[in-house]
């Protein structure tokens, strides 16, 4: 079903927009709803502080990977028999999520419910087009792209309302109504579309890119553990990782159909737009994995006031696309871009400046701006990246973006991690350098009395605090670190050409048709 005639028929098309975008909401929502639950799922599940970022990654990395396949089954199965079975995988998935008694089990039912979320998204993009005209297809586009960006960064006030006033557990039981009631809908009211049963899909290809982006992330989870490459492990995954996506490179570039068309990357647009997205997923997800521990940990807030103190970046994002979506019809879509992209890193370097008595009121402005600077680049940045695309790559295209987007978040999320694992332990080391008795600030009574050498009470008091001191600077690290990406992205701007002034009309239906 496709075009405007097919669209202004449809019956119910209002029930199906609602059960679409609760499956977008579930699918972006766990993406980040578990980052404030955290410290006490670390507890539950007898994990490490880097061993429970596997929560997250898992989840990420299955989805980004299985992101490629959709269209394949789409045309192979059907659209309603592919979404009715992600939206009961994905609900079972949850169900078993939290009941996970262990860790390992928890990796493999995050794994499922990634693997069944992946198609989610895509799914819900591509109905809302169908069963929308075109002249109604921007604002459905706009109410879909909301539920995307804002989703993850929601998660976190959500996460943490749940598991204060329930558990960690519910974080994933919460999933259970809306996915039945999302499954019953579409059961009910989603027309059914037509399959190809003949259609081939590039099995070698996808092995390949699997194999090469699935290594790459158990690396980079465990190679802080493994003391990186001097453990044998992580030397092999570092090889399939560079093999695995090394043959996915020759075989999309001499293979008769591979499943990502190589003409695709010879449009500037969408090959920069890959590189920017690519980034926004770094940032979105890692800025929330980061935050929601930090205020935890080092400021003390309790779960709920942490969740809910991250809350305000979603408003920001929600008052920005909308504002986005009407200039981009009349300014030039990368100057929303850029303005977007310099108002998001000066949020980010003011962030390498906090310490865990900074105002609430100030770190919600900040996170307030972060949010409109993330609506700022979103918006445009799907315009310009589609503009010029040929009509007959878009498809690939939106599934190539949001795998990007996903693999941006997954490896975002496990590198600065690793990252933060290992400035804490250099700091510690170049801060206890200057901790000696001979240091004569150490003799003064009020330093002493909580800091005295000759009892070890005073002893570990002296080593928590280094520790303290030592994580709010790797925490600063890490923040620098994602501003120098964001500011990375205006090198790519001038890659980019302007839309025609007709696509920039309805930046949406330009973007996700």
């Amino acid at each position: 079903m496709s075009g405007s005639a097919a669209a202004e028929v449809v019956p119910h098309r209002a029930i199906i927009t609602v059960c679409a975008m609760v499956a977008t909401l579930m699918q972006a929502l766990d993406g980040t709803i578990a980052n404030v639950a955290l410290p006490y799922m670390q507890g539950g599940l007898a994990a490490t502080s880097d061993q429970i970022t596997w929560v997250l990654t898992s989840y990420i990395t299955a989805a980004a990977i299985l992101t490629a396949p959709v269209g394949f089954l789409v045309a192979r199965f059907g659209r309603r028999s592919v979404f009715l079975l992600s939206v009961g995988g994905f609900t079972l998935a949850s169900v078993l999520c939290g009941a996970a008694q262990t860790l390992d089990q928890m990796v493999v039912f995050r794994l499922l419910q990634g693997a069944f979320g992946a198609a989610l998204v895509p799914l819900s993009q591509s109905t809302m087009l169908d069963i929308y005209p075109p002249a109604q297809r921007g604002s459905a586009m706009a109410i879909w792209g909301m539920g995307v960006m804002v989703g993850p960064i929601l998660g976190p006030t959500l996460g943490g309302y749940l598991t204060e006033n329930l558990n960690w557990r519910w974080v994933f039981y919460v999933n259970l109504p809306f996915g039945l009631l999302a499954f019953l809908g579409l059961l009910l009211f989603l027309p059914r579309g037509g399959a190809q049963p003949g259609r081939r899909f590039d099995w070698t290809g996808f092995g390949a890119l699997a194999l090469g982006v699935g290594a790459l992330q158990i690396m980079l989870d465990r190679g802080e553990l493994k003391n990186w490459f001097g453990s044998t492990e992580i030397i092999i995954e570092a090889t399939l990782a560079a093999l695995g996506l090394y043959l996915f490179l020759v075989h999309m570039a001499l293979a008769e159909k591979p499943f990502i068309p190589p003409r695709i990357f010879r449009d500037r647009n969408f090959v920069a737009g890959l590189g920017i997205m690519f980034v926004v997923g770094v940032i979105l997800f890692a800025t929330s994995a980061l935050l929601a521990p930090y205020l935890q940990t080092l400021a003390d807030y309790p779960v709920f006031t942490a969740g809910l103190a991250m809350a305000p970046r979603g408003i920001g994002t929600m008052a920005a696309m909308f504002v986005a979506g009407r200039l981009a019809s009349r300014l030039d879509p990368r100057k929303i871009m850029a303005f977007g992209i310099l108002i998001l890193s000066w949020t980010l370097w003011d962030m390498t400046y906090w310490t865990p008595d900074i105002p609430m009121r100030w770190l919600m402005l900040v996170t307030v701006v972060q949010g409109m600077g993330l609506g700022f680049v979103f918006i445009p940045l799907n315009l310009v990246a589609f503009a010029t695309l040929d009509p007959a790559l878009r498809t690939d295209g939106t599934s190539l973006i949001s795998l990007l987007r996903n693999l941006g978040s997954a490896i975002g999320i496990s590198a600065l991690a690793a990252l933060l694992t290992r400035n804490t332990q250099i700091m510690h080391a170049s801060l206890a350098e200057h901790i000696t008795p001979l240091n004569r600030l150490f003799e003064l009574p009020a330093i002493r009395r909580f800091w005295d050498f000759h009892t070890a009470e005073g002893v570990a008091a002296l080593n928590a605090e280094v520790t303290r001191q030592s994580t709010i600077i790797a925490y600063g690290n890490d923040f620098y670190l994602l501003m120098v990406l964001a500011l990375g992205m205006l090198f790519l701007l001038p890659l980019m050409r302007r839309p025609p002034r007709a696509v920039a009309a309805d930046p949406a239906h330009a973007a996700m048709d």
